[in-house]
Parts: C-alpha cells; sequence; structure tokens
C-alpha cells in the first residue's frame, strides 16, 4: 500500500498558485533504494519536511515510515518486480548482482518513471547517506534554467542531480557509449556520474570560451550547470577555502545546515559517506570510517528530530545535549 503522498497529486505550475511555492520550477528526486532503512531515516526525512517544495518518490520493500512528510511519497515494489519494470522499460534483460546497481539506471530514470515525472519541471536522483539543508536557497530560477544540475564541477553527482523534463534529457542516456550492454550487466558501471556527465559536459577541462561554441553542435553541450557545492566531507578534494581540513562537527536546524568550521555559511546538504564506510576513504585520511564499529549512530529521541541535531564523528545527537555538555566541561 503506498503512502498517501505523491501519485495522486500534481505540482504547481509556475505563477498559478500562492503560498512558498508559488512561481517556482517544480522537482520530484527519484529513489529507488531496497533492503533496510538506514538509522538515520527520520531525520534524513525530517530534512526532507523542512523543504515542502520538493518532492520526493521512493520504490522500495522497506516498511513505510510512521507519519512521513507531505512532499515524501512511497511506493511499494520488491526489487525482482523493479527489476522487470526496468527491463521492459529499456528493452534489457536487468538481472544484477546486488541493488547497488540501481545506481547505474539513473541517468534513465526519466524512462523509466515517465509517469511519476509528468508535470514537474526537473526530475533527479540522490542518496539517502545525506541530510538537507535549504536546497531552494541553493537551487533557484536562475539555475533551474539548465539541462542537468550537478552539485560537483567534474561529474554528475550521485547524491543530488537535477535533469530538466524535456524529451531531449529524458533519452539523453542513450549517448553513453553501449548504454545499453552496460546497464544490463550485472556489476556496477559508474554510469551516473562521469560517464553521464560526458553527455552535456564532453569538453569539461577546456575553456569556457571554447565550451561555449560546442553548444551551436550539440544542444546537450553548454546548457547545464555543475558546480561545487562542497557536500562530501573527507573527500581527497580541498574545501571550497582550498584547506584540506573538512569540518566534522555539523547542525540542522530549522532546515538550515551549518557546520562548526564555516560559521554561518549554509550548505544544500551533508554527504556523509565518508563517516558511513571506509570504501571510498581516502587513504591519507585513515583506514577506517568514524562510524564503522559504532553500536548506535541515532542518539536524538523519536519524535524530537524537528528541533534540531548535530551531526559528527560519534553520530546523530539532538542538540543541547546535556549529556554532552556535561562530557565537555569534565574535559
Amino acid at each position: 500500500m503506498a503512502a498517501p503522498a505523491l501519485s495522486s497529486r500534481r505540482p504547481r505550475r509556475r505563477n498559478s498558485a500562492s503560498g512558498p511555492d508559488a512561481g517556482m520550477r517544480s522537482i520530484l528526486i527519484l529513489i529507488p533504494y531496497f533492503g533496510r532503512w538506514p538509522e538515520w531515516f527520520p531525520l534524513y526525512l525530517e530534512s526532507c519536511r523542512a523543504n515542502p517544495s520538493v518532492h520526493w518518490r521512493f520504490f522500495t520493500d522497506c516498511p513505510l515510515p510512521p507519519d512521513p512528510p507531505p512532499n515524501v511519497g512511497f511506493e511499494r515494489t520488491d526489487f525482482g518486480a523493479y527489476c522487470e519494470r526496468v527491463s521492459q522499460s529499456l528493452g534489457i534483460d536487468l538481472k544484477p548482482a546486488r541493488a547497488y546497481k540501481v545506481c547505474d539506471l539513473r541517468p534513465a530514470f526519466g524512462e523509466i518513471h515517465a509517469e511519476a515525472i509528468a508535470g514537474y519541471d526537473y526530475y533527479g536522483y540522490g542518496d539517502i547517506d545525506v541530510i538537507y539543508g535549504d536546497i531552494r536557497r541553493f537551487y533557484d530560477d536562475r539555475v533551474l534554467s539548465h539541462l542537468c544540475v550537478s552539485s560537483h564541477w567534474d561529474r554528475c553527482s550521485g547524491h543530488f542531480t537535477l535533469l530538466r523534463n524535456l524529451p531531449l534529457v529524458r533519452s539523453a542516456f542513450r549517448r553513453i557509449p553501449r548504454w545499453r550492454e552496460r546497464m544490463a550487466n550485472p556489476e556496477y558501471q559508474a554510469l551516473d556520474e562521469s560517464k553521464f556527465a560526458k553527455v552535456f559536459l564532453r569538453h569539461r577541462k577546456h575553456p569556457d570560451w571554447l565550451r561555449r561554441l560546442y553548444r551551436f553542435l550539440d544542444p546537450l553541450q553548454g546548457r547545464s550547470w555543475f558546480r561545487e557545492q562542497h557536500t562530501t566531507i573527507l573527500s581527497p578534494k580541498p574545501w571550497w577555502d582550498g584547506s584540506l581540513e573538512h569540518p566534522e562537527v555539523w547542525y540542522w536546524r530549522q532546515g538550515r545546515l551549518t557546520n562548526a568550521r564555516d560559521g554561518d555559511r549554509e550548505f544544500p546538504y551533508l554527504h556523509f559517506m565518508n563517516w558511513k564506510s571506509a570504501s571510498w576513504l581516502p587513504k591519507f585520511r585513515g583506514e577506517r570510517a568514524a562510524w564503522e564499529g559504532l553500536e548506535r549512530l541515532n542518539h536524538v529521541p523519536p519524535g524530537r528530530e524537528g528541533e534540531g541535531f548535530r551531526i559528527d564523528r560519534s553520530g546523530f545527537h539532538p542538540l543541547g545535549d546535556p549529556a554532552k555538555r556535561q562530557a565537555k566541561a569534565e574535559r
């Protein structure tokens, strides 16, 4: 049974409604997710709730969460049925080795989920090892005039990429060399990031003036917005100020995401992949991810997510945690 959210509602059209999202270009984030929800999922949902003009839709076999935000919908399906749906949509025989293979399908979401995105100006994909800040603060209508919007300067970001809901863009994945063979391959092929980015930004290392010329030769080139948003901590890339010292204490308050290093500077989201797992953690940052081996990550009492929380190397904590204040005072 689907949660009562997005299947029967349509996004508000621009200049046709009053309220906080009137005049905004509508966005739907599509996330197939199978297995079980992570411990921080209630906090993730709370950060979605604080972005009411952005919509999410999950395709999942996980239990429906209690009291989900009205802008987050869930379609119940198992992994096998989802793979069959993809196979029929794309004309391939999809039999993946593991659910992570879904990441390779992201460039084709516009065709796979054509019905879900109908009426939206933009659709996109993302991860759930993130906490969102104020998305619209960073992705306004000036940014949402491009065909592809990524939070990395050099590739489509697997954790947050937006695509213009146009036939040209929905079919753009077909430009990936051997896309059919690669999507049918049971192993992950990394199609959703660098390989898909070349469809929109083939000559990303060329000077801007030369890249602008390409748009006259190819309607997909030169019409995208690739900007580094500095959302993934402990990556090999420098922070926004050029330092390799990344902030490791973050705060979420009433939809605003800041950290202990950058003062009042806000960020669109925090991607904490490298706290969760050492799979992508650069060796110079350690051999073990901070959260590996921790018995518990979410220390925010149920029902208090909206009061705000802190995220650090020991997990998620309510703001003003008395135990933490006492421990700090005793140092």
